[in-house]
């Protein structure tokens, strides 16, 4: 049997580490990472191994050579250009003849191959992936198996919404040659996202072996750093190459020790090192060849490549230091920092928590460095949350942030884009947005800075000047403190989750794109944009003359100033008779206040009553006698608006609406189009099948922008002469209930998958979470994307059978938590 490895990783995600190294060299105690995966396939007599390669090649075959030392056979294939995981093991397909293991030189693992390719045989498999239960699934590809182990789904870096596993894919495979057929040599193409899809379409054999042992994805700083700490635990299956002078004490040839110090198994010292006098080594500190630490040093859960010179009474915690690194006296580096290859550090340095410092960087003496070198990113992997990023103002959201944030957005485009960029009436937004305007005109990009508005209207400045997205930044209504800054596409929707990962990516990267100061452009700044918004708004309304003659006569709520203020105003400009109540926040709950507002309608005789939501998008109705119509229920009025109107040939609605939905639009004979129910999806769905006229935009325009919304509304009911009371009327009875079970993050992944598992009879849609229907009504289970809780929401025939399965799959995810571990 042979095998590939695949070493071509850059690994974006490790640098500094990886700046003159590839990731499959980066050390693990001592020595490369891919060094462990030839030692694996060795001990299993797999000797005639391919290595296929792109990035800084010649650092892998200067170390590795032929492969004589492991006693195995190495033949080097290097990709000119990329060509994808599959286009890479294309490129060494002259080399496979019989059934082969693709195997990561980036992961670490002790695997027990013979077992997986007794599996992989049993099954008579042509592409076997190797699996492992992961609690928190959203950065690797999720595979979906059915109780024979044959793979039916894959999901490539899902939302939670779409976990319907904890089975992730290792990028280890087994494979037999003819899957390669499929392509050309030479294709770029992956295996998880084009390959297997292929062949899961072609109804082709693929299997998913479980693995139980050791599996780590070394794709971050954070996994590096636990794979050193596990391979010291003795978590993982592999000798440690040099003698163990005591339990969990390493200390290779040549090592050289003061008579005066003190080691805190578990401890590693490579050859040749020197470690002076009154010298504490705390727990899982791994120290390289040829390193000396001076006197009165701590090195305490850290990790100290080759040739490191450590001056008298340094600190160290939770830090790695690559190559050649050279720190003078008295320096201090606080967890999670990371020091480049050939690096300076002169005496009295102290680099702060989470900062990373490129290679051959010199930090002068008593420098204290608190923001990376270069370009700097956040220390979390993901920013965005369901539809936005938020934190607390100077201290997760900093000038410094935002202004990277607005490199990396500015960085996914071309420099000569232009963004809408602005803010609520706060001071806290306001200066947030000056900082984000300064990353984007870093990068060459233009910025129009239309002020102090609401998002709406920066959706609808990114439209009406075309152009290429926007950024809206406000504050939280309860905690001033708390900032959310929202990201816009060129059509005027949020952004998708791919190019969330792209800002992300970028942002971790700290790979942003910088322009020469004579491409740095003025910000344009607009100050009355909200009159226009005001001006357009008026003239997509048909019966504006008829509104301001009935001049309908409304109170208006919102825990937001700025909201009510603008409501208040476009409002009355179109001839409505506005009450503005301040109220709500005498209120603790927001359903306390819908109440009072439901009796204040009644009371004043008012015609209507609307709650415009923090950020001014969604706003709910009362009508003349105080009913609420809200979440479903305004779902249902606003297809009803949607469809009378007759403007639009398809319905778009979030997978999670009442099915009553398809019932009302059989009989205007239009198609109901279900979509996820992140605003991204909703919002890019409904702009994507209306054309780029503001008059045509009533689906998007009742969902996402309040003040316009009410104003359609108002609109339709002159329109057809009647009022939002009668209308209502017309809505058809259904029977919805939503709950919410609070679980820990770690539980979704595998909750999902055991009702999956438990209900594969019944019928199923697998959507987003996971929809289970029978004669009763149905039932879906969705993983909330911010927070540690289950959304089941259930629709039933009868309120009879609504509480039944309302109950019945509650209880059930209650159970599957109550039996977590058993």
């Amino acid at each position: 049997m042979k095998a590939v490895v695949m070493a071509g990783g850059k690994g974006t995600r490790l640098r500094p580490l990886t700046c003159d190294i590839p990731k499959p060299m980066v050390p693990i105690v001592n020595k490369p990472i891919m060094e462990y995966s030839i030692e694996l396939l060795k001990r299993y007599n797999i000797v005639d191994i391919a290595v296929t390669m792109a990035y800084l090649p010649t650092v892998i075959t200067d170390y590795f050579h032929s492969g004589e030392e492991w006693g195995v056979n190495l033949k080097y294939f290097v990709e000119e250009t990329p060509l994808g995981t599959g286009g890479s093991v294309k490129n060494a397909e002259t080399f496979l003849d019989d059934t082969f293991i693709v195997i990561s030189g980036d992961a670490l693992t002790d695997i027990n191959i013979k077992k997986a390719v007794e599996y992989h045989k049993m099954k008579k498999s042509k592409a076997t992936i190797l699996l492992k239960k992961e609690p928190v699934p959203l950065e690797y590809g999720v595979i979906i198996t059915n109780e024979y182990g044959r793979i039916i789904r894959f999901l490539e870096k899902p939302s939670w919404g779409e976990v319907f596993s904890d089975t992730i894919n290792t990028g280890i495979y087994i494979l037999e040659p003819e899957v390669l057929n499929y392509y050309k040599k030479g294709e770029n193409f992956d295996f998880s996202k084009d390959l297997f899809p292929r062949l899961l379409k072609d109804d082709i054999p693929m299997y998913g072996y479980i693995i139980d042992e050791y599996w780590c994805d070394v794709g971050n700083l954070s996994a590096y750093m636990q794979s050193q700490f596990d391979m010291l635990s003795g978590k993982i299956n592999y000798d440690i190459d040099c003698r163990q002078v005591e339990k969990g004490v390493w200390i290779d040839k040549g090592v050289k020790l003061g008579e005066v110090m003190k080691l805190n198994p578990p401890v590693y010292i490579g050859k040749n090192s020197t470690v002076n006098e009154n010298v504490e080594l705390g727990p899982y500190t791994i120290i390289g060849d040829n390193c000396l630490v001076g006197d009165e040093c701590s090195l305490k859960r850290s990790v100290a490549w080759k040739n490191i010179r450590f001056g008298n009474r340094t600190k160290a915690s939770g830090s790695i230091i690559c190559n050649d690194v050279h720190i003078k006296d008295r320096v201090k580096l606080y967890e999670g920092s990371a020091i480049g290859m050939e690096s300076k550090l002169m005496s009295g340095v102290i680099v702060k928590p989470n900062i990373k410092i490129w290679p051959h960087k010199i930090m002068e003496e008593n420098t204290v460095v608190n923001q990376n070198l270069i370009w700097a990113s956040k220390a979390s992997k993901t920013l965005f949350g369901n539809r936005d990023i938020s934190g607390e103002i100077n201290i997760d959201i900093t000038p410094e942030f935002a202004s990277r944030l607005g490199s990396a957005f500015a960085s996914i485009m071309k420099d000569d884009d232009t963004y809408v960029v602005s803010c609520d009436d706060s001071n806290a937004a306001s200066y947030i947005k000056c900082s984000m305007i300064s990353g984007i005109l870093s990068t060459g990009a233009g910025v129009i800075d239309i002020d102090k508005v609401i998002v709406s209207m920066n959706r609808y400045a990114v439209r009406n000047y075309e152009t290429n997205g926007g950024i809206h930044i406000r504050t939280d209504n309860i905690d001033p403190n708390k900032i959310y800054i929202e990201f816009i596409n060129k059509n005027g929707a949020n952004i998708s989750r791919d190019t969330e990962r792209k800002i992300e990516n970028i942002f971790n990267r700290e790979d942003f794109e910088r322009c020469n100061a004579n491409k740095i452009k003025n910000s344009i700044r607009i100050d009355s944009f909200v009159s226009l918004y005001f001006k357009k708004g008026s003239k997509i309304l048909k019966n504006i003359s008829d509104i301001k003659r009935k001049s309908p006569r409304i109170i208006i709520g919102s825990r937001s100033m700025n909201i009510l203020n603008h409501a208040k105003a476009f409002l009355e400009y179109i001839g409505c008779d506005v009450q503005v109540d301040f109220n709500i926040g005498n209120f603790s709950t927001g359903k306390d206040y819908l109440n009072y507002l439901s009796n204040q309608v009644i009371n004043r005789s008012l015609e209507m009553g609307i709650l415009f939501s923090e950020n001014g998008e969604n706003i709910i109705l009362i009508d003349s006698k105080g009913r609420i119509i809200d979440k479903e229920k305004y779902v249902a009025l606003v297809s009803l608006i949607i469809l009378r109107a007759g403007d639009v040939n398809k319905l778009i609605v979030p997978n999670n609406s009442p099915k009553i939905v398809e019932k009302m639009a059989e009989d205007y004979n239009i198609q109901v189009v279900r979509t996820k129910s992140s605003p991204s999806d909703i919002m890019n769905n409904m702009l994507n099948i209306d054309s780029d006229s503001e008059d045509s935009l009533l689906q998007y325009i009742l969902y996402f922008d309040g003040i316009w919304g009410v104003g359609k509304i108002i609109d339709f009911l002159a329109d057809k002469n009647i009022s939002l009371n009668q209308l209502a009327n017309d809505i058809p009875h259904f029977y919805f209930i939503k709950k919410e079970i609070e679980c820990n993050w770690n539980e979704k992944g595998r909750i999902i998958r055991e009702i999956i598992e438990e209900h594969k009879d019944m019928d199923l849609e697998l959507f987003e979470g996971v929809k289970i229907s029978d004669d009763k009504g149905w039932t879906l289970i969705l993983p909330d994307s911010e927070r540690p809780v289950f959304n089941v929401y259930t629709e039933g025939l009868s309120e009879e059978f609504a509480q039944e399965l309302s109950g019945r799959y509650t209880e059930k995810v209650k159970k599957l938590l109550e039996n977590q571990g058993q």
